[in-house]
């Protein structure tokens, strides 16, 4: 009898879906999200690759590398700017499934830097020179993302974020809009 009960008991465990724990405290992901800094100009984009280590709550740390990607019109030419920055900051959950299959988490972090301008090139091809300079820059970043679960280990991140950076010539307030997708391990 032992032996029926045993095998019935297997055959519901087996037939049910599990899934695994998800947010758990110390679980790290590594994150890869681009986007589009403004809708003026298509070219203007962001690259960033962010690893998150969970805390309790479905809070979570977050450490970042990102490059950002514009241009300047000049007549008829367009003159390349790009940011190089670390981040460094901590999202917390304000919404969330008690599965967590879907979340909206708000993040705080600070931001640090070097910008370039015309590739560190002062003089364009008309003998005007550009008098904005290359600059390491600081600040503050924020960011709201929508997060659902592909599955245990893949997330689906859609963020809007935004930065404030001191220490530049060029605009201090850079919000942008991406698509990421973050790998749990």
């Amino acid at each position: 009898m032992i032996k029926y009960i045993f095998t019935v008991m297997l055959a519901v465990l087996s037939i049910t879906a599990t899934q695994a724990q998800r947010m758990t405290p110390g679980q790290k992901g590594l994150e890869v999200n681009a986007g589009l800094l403004s809708k003026e100009v298509k070219d203007n984009y962001f690259l960033n690759l962010t690893m998150t280590v969970n805390s309790r709550g479905g809070n979570y740390w977050i450490w970042g590398a990102e490059y950002t990607h514009q241009f300047a019109d000049y007549r008829t030419l367009q003159i390349p700017l790009e940011t190089y920055t670390g981040e460094m900051g901590f999202a917390l959950q304000l919404l969330g499934d008690a599965r967590k299959t879907v979340t909206l988490n708000a993040g705080l972090s600070a931001v640090a830097g070097y910008e370039t301008i015309n590739r560190n090139e002062a003089t364009l091809y008309d003998g005007s020179k550009i008098l904005d300079k290359d600059h390491f820059v600081y600040g503050a970043g924020g960011r709201l993302s929508f997060e659902t679960y592909l599955s245990d280990r893949f997330v689906l991140l859609l963020q809007g974020r935004t930065k404030v950076l001191w220490g530049t010539d060029l605009k201090q307030f850079r919000p942008s809009a991406g698509v990421g997708l973050r790998f749990n391990f």
